[in-house]
Protein backbone atom coordinates (compact mmCIF):
# COMPACT_ATOMS: atom_id res chain seq x y z
CA UNK A 1 0.00 0.00 0.00
CA UNK A 2 1.51 3.41 -0.93
CA UNK A 3 2.37 5.87 1.79
CA UNK A 4 -0.05 8.75 2.15
CA UNK A 5 1.27 11.80 4.03
CA UNK A 6 -0.94 13.48 6.62
CA UNK A 7 -2.79 16.69 5.71
CA UNK A 8 -1.22 20.10 6.22
CA UNK A 9 -0.87 21.17 9.87
CA UNK A 10 -3.25 24.10 9.45
CA UNK A 11 -5.99 21.71 8.28
CA UNK A 12 -5.87 19.59 11.46
CA UNK A 13 -7.72 20.30 14.68
CA UNK A 14 -5.83 19.90 17.96
CA UNK A 15 -7.60 16.57 18.53
CA UNK A 16 -6.62 15.40 15.04
CA UNK A 17 -3.01 16.48 15.69
CA UNK A 18 -2.89 14.46 18.91
CA UNK A 19 -4.46 11.49 17.12
CA UNK A 20 -1.88 11.69 14.29
CA UNK A 21 0.97 11.81 16.81
CA UNK A 22 -0.38 8.73 18.59
CA UNK A 23 -1.07 6.86 15.33
CA UNK A 24 2.64 6.74 14.36
CA UNK A 25 3.63 3.28 15.51
CA UNK A 26 7.37 3.16 16.04
CA UNK A 27 9.56 0.13 16.67
CA UNK A 28 10.75 -0.33 20.25
CA UNK A 29 14.39 0.43 19.42
CA UNK A 30 15.08 1.39 23.04
CA UNK A 31 14.48 -2.25 24.07
CA UNK A 32 16.80 -3.77 21.48
CA UNK A 33 20.39 -4.58 22.40
CA UNK A 34 22.03 -5.99 19.27
CA UNK A 35 25.49 -7.49 19.74
CA UNK A 36 26.70 -6.66 16.24
CA UNK A 37 27.71 -3.10 15.33
CA UNK A 38 28.98 -1.66 12.09
CA UNK A 39 28.74 1.15 9.55
CA UNK A 40 25.58 1.85 7.57
CA UNK A 41 27.40 3.83 4.84
CA UNK A 42 24.55 6.31 5.19
CA UNK A 43 24.51 10.04 5.85
CA UNK A 44 21.86 12.61 6.70
CA UNK A 45 22.77 15.98 5.19
CA UNK A 46 22.09 19.28 6.96
CA UNK A 47 19.12 19.87 4.62
CA UNK A 48 17.50 16.60 5.79
CA UNK A 49 18.40 14.57 2.68
CA UNK A 50 19.39 10.95 3.22
CA UNK A 51 22.24 9.30 1.29
CA UNK A 52 23.50 5.74 0.98
CA UNK A 53 27.01 5.18 -0.37
CA UNK A 54 26.91 8.68 -1.86
CA UNK A 55 23.58 8.27 -3.69
CA UNK A 56 20.54 10.16 -2.52
CA UNK A 57 17.61 8.12 -1.18
CA UNK A 58 14.69 9.57 -3.13
CA UNK A 59 11.83 7.44 -1.84
CA UNK A 60 10.10 9.25 1.07
CA UNK A 61 8.75 5.95 2.42
CA UNK A 62 12.31 4.57 2.71
CA UNK A 63 13.50 7.66 4.55
CA UNK A 64 10.48 7.43 6.85
CA UNK A 65 11.19 3.76 7.56
CA UNK A 66 14.88 4.34 8.29
CA UNK A 67 14.08 7.38 10.46
CA UNK A 68 12.00 5.16 12.75
CA UNK A 69 15.21 3.26 13.59
CA UNK A 70 17.31 6.38 14.28
CA UNK A 71 18.81 6.95 17.73
CA UNK A 72 21.50 9.19 19.18
CA UNK A 73 23.68 8.07 22.08
CA UNK A 74 25.09 10.11 24.95
CA UNK A 75 28.32 10.75 22.99
CA UNK A 76 26.34 12.40 20.17
CA UNK A 77 26.76 9.53 17.71
CA UNK A 78 23.76 8.52 15.59
CA UNK A 79 22.75 4.91 14.99
CA UNK A 80 20.24 2.88 13.01
CA UNK A 81 19.12 0.14 15.40
CA UNK A 82 17.46 -3.17 14.52
CA UNK A 83 17.09 -6.29 16.68
CA UNK A 84 20.08 -7.80 14.82
CA UNK A 85 22.53 -4.90 14.52
CA UNK A 86 23.39 -1.31 15.37
CA UNK A 87 24.82 0.64 12.42
CA UNK A 88 26.51 4.03 12.68
CA UNK A 89 25.08 6.77 10.47
CA UNK A 90 26.77 10.10 9.74
CA UNK A 91 24.61 13.12 10.54
CA UNK A 92 25.78 16.56 9.39
CA UNK A 93 23.62 18.52 11.85
CA UNK A 94 20.39 16.92 13.11
CA UNK A 95 18.62 13.68 12.28
CA UNK A 96 15.44 15.49 11.25
CA UNK A 97 14.34 18.80 9.78
CA UNK A 98 11.25 20.66 11.03
CA UNK A 99 9.50 21.95 7.91
CA UNK A 100 6.32 23.56 9.27
CA UNK A 101 4.70 24.62 12.54
CA UNK A 102 1.34 25.73 13.80
CA UNK A 103 0.12 27.14 17.11
CA UNK A 104 -3.18 26.11 18.68
CA UNK A 105 -4.87 26.54 22.06
CA UNK A 106 -5.78 23.55 24.21
CA UNK A 107 -9.08 23.28 26.11
CA UNK A 108 -7.58 25.38 28.94
CA UNK A 109 -6.52 28.12 26.51
CA UNK A 110 -2.81 27.24 26.77
CA UNK A 111 -0.72 27.37 23.60
CA UNK A 112 0.31 24.16 21.87
CA UNK A 113 2.99 24.29 19.16
CA UNK A 114 2.96 21.46 16.62
CA UNK A 115 5.73 20.76 14.12
CA UNK A 116 5.84 18.68 10.94
CA UNK A 117 9.16 17.02 10.16
CA UNK A 118 10.70 16.17 6.80
CA UNK A 119 9.62 12.58 7.51
CA UNK A 120 5.96 13.70 7.94
CA UNK A 121 6.17 12.95 11.67
CA UNK A 122 4.10 15.34 13.77
CA UNK A 123 5.69 16.46 17.05
CA UNK A 124 4.10 18.65 19.72
CA UNK A 125 6.61 20.75 21.66
CA UNK A 126 6.36 20.31 25.41
CA UNK A 127 7.92 18.49 28.33
CA UNK A 128 8.66 15.37 26.24
CA UNK A 129 9.76 17.33 23.17
CA UNK A 130 11.55 20.50 24.31
CA UNK A 131 12.76 23.29 22.03
CA UNK A 132 16.42 24.28 22.31
CA UNK A 133 18.13 27.48 21.15
CA UNK A 134 21.74 27.11 19.96
CA UNK A 135 24.23 29.11 17.95
CA UNK A 136 24.70 32.80 18.70
CA UNK A 137 22.52 35.90 18.84
CA UNK A 138 23.71 36.77 15.32
CA UNK A 139 23.21 33.25 13.90
CA UNK A 140 20.78 31.30 16.08
CA UNK A 141 19.67 27.73 15.41
CA UNK A 142 16.61 26.08 16.90
CA UNK A 143 16.17 22.38 17.62
CA UNK A 144 13.22 20.25 18.69
CA UNK A 145 13.72 17.01 20.62
CA UNK A 146 12.19 14.17 18.60
CA UNK A 147 12.87 10.71 20.08
CA UNK A 148 15.68 8.47 21.32
CA UNK A 149 18.04 11.43 21.75
CA UNK A 150 17.50 12.74 18.20
CA UNK A 151 16.55 16.29 17.28
CA UNK A 152 15.05 18.21 14.39
CA UNK A 153 16.57 21.48 13.29
CA UNK A 154 14.00 24.08 12.28
CA UNK A 155 14.42 25.04 8.62
CA UNK A 156 14.46 28.71 7.64
CA UNK A 157 10.71 29.14 7.07
CA UNK A 158 9.78 27.25 10.25
CA UNK A 159 12.36 29.29 12.18
CA UNK A 160 10.63 32.41 10.79
CA UNK A 161 7.21 31.14 11.85
CA UNK A 162 8.50 30.44 15.37
CA UNK A 163 10.10 33.88 15.72
CA UNK A 164 6.95 35.60 14.40
CA UNK A 165 4.91 33.72 17.00
CA UNK A 166 7.43 34.53 19.75
CA UNK A 167 7.36 38.24 18.90
CA UNK A 168 3.56 38.19 19.13
CA UNK A 169 3.61 36.72 22.66
CA UNK A 170 6.84 38.08 24.22
CA UNK A 171 9.25 40.98 24.11
CA UNK A 172 12.33 40.83 21.88
CA UNK A 173 14.61 41.00 24.95
CA UNK A 174 12.96 37.92 26.50
CA UNK A 175 12.08 36.11 23.27
CA UNK A 176 10.26 32.94 24.33
CA UNK A 177 7.33 30.69 23.48
CA UNK A 178 5.16 28.35 25.49
CA UNK A 179 3.75 24.95 24.57
CA UNK A 180 1.92 22.43 26.77
CA UNK A 181 2.66 24.56 29.82
CA UNK A 182 6.44 24.71 29.26
CA UNK A 183 8.23 27.97 28.46
CA UNK A 184 11.12 27.83 25.99
CA UNK A 185 13.62 30.66 25.67
CA UNK A 186 14.60 31.37 22.07
CA UNK A 187 17.69 33.32 23.05
CA UNK A 188 20.84 31.21 22.54
CA UNK A 189 22.81 30.70 25.74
Amino acid sequence: MPYEPPPQLAALSLAELAEAVEARRLPAVETWAPARTGESHMRIAADGSWFHEGGRINRPAMVRAFSALLTKDETGRHWLVTPAEKLAIAVDDAGFLATDMDVRKDSDGRPVIAFRLNTDDLIIAGPDHPLRAAGSAEVPAYYLSVRHGTEARLNRSTYGQLIDHALSVSEAETLAVESQGVRFSLIPA
